[in-house]
């Protein structure tokens, strides 16, 4: 092949591996000129659920940050603190229900004996 065919090929490849990323780069809009074409009311909306989507964020990433510190990998231990979270959520549950239960039995044995 000649040179001048691998010229043009390596100055294709170029334009392709450069010019394709800065294409993107300048055609993307930022976050603030996709918010300013919101109409207002999906403004309003949106500075007010950025609050919540912070503090959502932020706990994600303390989550995270504590799995990492652990041996293991993080979808492990993300998998047994769910586990752990799921157990304490279940027995929380069982002791609503028997503080429930003893309850209806005292109301019971109040309405029968009222003495």
């Amino acid at each position: 092949m000649s040179a001048r065919l691998w010229l043009k090929m390596g100055a294709a490849g170029g334009i392709m591996c450069i010019g394709g990323p800065a294409l993107i780069y300048y055609v993307t809009p930022t976050e603030e000129e996709l918010f300013k074409r919101y109409n207002p009311e999906l403004q309003k909306r949106s500075l007010e659920n950025r609050q919540k989507k912070q503090e959502d964020f932020d706990h994600f990433v303390g989550k995270l940050k504590e799995y990492s510190k652990s041996n293991k990998p993080i979808w492990e231990a993300a998998a047994e603190d769910e586990a752990r979270t799921r157990a304490s959520g279940i027995e929380d549950q069982r002791r609503m229900a028997d503080e429930i239960q003893k309850r209806r039995d005292e109301i019971k044995r109040h309405s029968l004996n009222p003495n």
